[in-house]
């Protein structure tokens, strides 16, 4: 195993326990959303860690588009099960059923964006008046407008000028009834932080992320995944290509990159010599200019 200088880890490790520790202190009914995704088993291996012996006080909580890789769902549930974790799921299939949110239409439909009316009926419906999430400041550049401790109103909103200060890592959990917070405790972490972290503590993830086979097309220079839920335009060849995803969302929005590196060691390799962002293949992220910032205003994770 390559050496590394990993004293940082460390100080963003405490730095995340504590702010874990803190929303147990804070808040009364807390809950970590958990996709299956790195940064979200990042924050559960962390919340084990900070109540240690004990089990997770909270609920992990997954939004299924219902059109989530395979993969990540077993994942989800064997992971589940080993920690003896409780796990809450927000169907979108439901919302639409109970026309709540209407399915998009046509080759570009993607299910993503309808996830932030099924989270926050699940907030609602379970009280939580806290989520905690794996959101990075360095994934995106509205998630750069962050504090650790997020506000939302009663409407599940979120406004980026109206944030609190976090001087000397003082938290303000004060709420109004019917308002609640998201809270990230890996804000100040970087994609190579992650996969440094995963490498040192030796963290299972989905085959997803490693290199493998896969049935492909190509889309506006996006490597898709073949799949029932993407309709194929009659131009748009199917071919098998060794590929691996560095974020595992949604499959009708969650593009590929070309890649062998089937190793932890060989994918921070690959990453420290990327010029490409962490979520540069994410098609709903180039829906507009402010696609991310408008989602999350709305309630998104």
């Amino acid at each position: 195993m390559k050496s590394y200088n990993l004293t940082h880890l460390k100080e963003l490790e405490s730095e995340a326990i504590y702010v874990i520790r803190e929303v147990a202190a804070q808040f009364e009914n807390p809950a970590l959303l958990f996709s299956g995704g790195k940064d979200s088993i990042i924050v559960a291996h962390l919340a084990r860690k900070a109540f240690y012996p004990a089990k997770l006080p909270f609920p992990l909580v997954h939004i299924d588009t219902g059109h989530n890789f395979p993969e990540t769902i077993d994942f989800r549930d064997k992971y589940v099960e080993k920690i003896g974790a409780e796990l809450i799921v927000g169907s979108v299939q439901e919302s639409i059923d109970e026309g709540k949110v209407v399915e998009e239409k046509g080759y570009n439909a993607s299910r993503n964006g309808l996830q932030t009316v099924t989270l926050l009926d699940t907030i609602e419906k379970h009280k939580f008046d806290v989520a905690m999430g794996g959101a990075r400041r360095d994934e995106e550049k509205a998630r750069a407008k962050e504090r650790f401790f997020s506000h939302r109103d009663e409407f599940g909103q979120w406004e980026p000028k109206n944030q609190r200060p976090e001087l000397w890592n003082i938290f303000n959990g004060n709420k109004n009834f019917g308002e609640h917070f998201r809270v990230f405790p890996i804000s100040n972490w970087t994609e190579m932080d992650v996969w440094q972290y995963i490498l040192h503590e030796n963290i299972e993830l989905p085959m997803l992320y490693f290199a493998h086979e896969r049935e492909i097309f190509m889309r506006d220079n996006v490597i898709m995944a073949k799949c029932d839920f993407i309709p194929q335009k009659e131009t748009e060849q199917t071919e098998n290509r060794v590929v691996r995803f560095r974020t595992i969302g949604d499959m009708t929005c969650t593009g590929a990159v070309d890649s062998d590196a089937g190793t932890l060691e060989a994918i921070i390799e690959e990453v420290s010599a990327t010029r490409v962002t962490e979520r540069g293949t994410r098609a709903d992220d180039k829906r507009s200019e402010a696609a991310m910032e408008d989602r999350k205003k709305q309630g998104y994770f």
